[in-house]
């Protein structure tokens, strides 16, 4: 995979009936509002400024569709978790995340991003469970594999591969935007999952 990408941005949707028409293969990531889900878009892709990082959770409150050259599709879905927002706007969140990810008939493959550093959530667990029973084809990814050490790196992944692997059915790849780690491993999931037919 090329270092660099051409990158589109699309559209942003507040709603479903925003959403774009769908003509490409599509690769969402959702996460935790705090778990460098900007980052990893950027550092995937090769651009500066593809997705907005903010140190302020929850900034990303829209389904953001990037075109990625001319083969697939990224999506940004809004973060769950820490935000400090009313309840009805984050009902508005989970109703617009889940509405893309059970629904998007382009969708190939759902980027689940958890916090390495971090024991698994009720909420991470509750989104895993979600795409597990809609038969959302996804992969994990633990973020800032660059905060631990190696040996706690491999700790932290035994433990989440346990959690999330479903005894090696599910990849799980540790990434770093600052350090690379895990980009070419990432890459080569996405690509295998986009040449895939859609789901009837």
């Amino acid at each position: 995979m090329k270092k660099t990408l051409s990158v589109e941005f699309i559209t942003s949707a507040a709603r479903p009936s925003d959403f774009p028409q769908p003509d490409l293969p599509e690769v969402a990531a959702v996460g935790r509002s705090n778990v460098g889900k900007s980052s990893l878009l950027n550092r995937l892709t090769g651009a500066k400024r593809m997705a907005f990082v903010s140190k302020t959770p929850g900034r990303t409150q829209l389904v953001n569709f990037f075109r990625i050259g001319a083969e697939m599709a990224l999506v940004d879905l809004p973060g769950y978790g820490f935000a400090k927002v009313p309840a009805s706007v984050r009902r508005h969140w989970e109703e617009l995340v889940t509405g893309y990810l059970f629904e998007r008939e382009t969708l190939r493959l759902a980027l689940l991003l958890v916090d390495i550093r971090r024991e698994p959530m009720e909420s991470d667990i509750q989104v895993r469970d979600l795409l597990v029973h809609n038969g959302v084809a996804h992969a994990v990814v633990a973020t800032k594999a660059d905060k631990l050490s190696k040996s706690r790196v491999r700790q932290q992944r035994a433990k989440l591969d346990r959690i999330y692997g479903a005894e090696g059915k599910v990849p799980l790849i540790t990434f770093s935007a600052v350090t690379n780690e895990g980009r070419n491993e990432l890459w080569k999931v996405i690509e295998r999952h986009i040449r895939r037919a859609p789901k009837k």
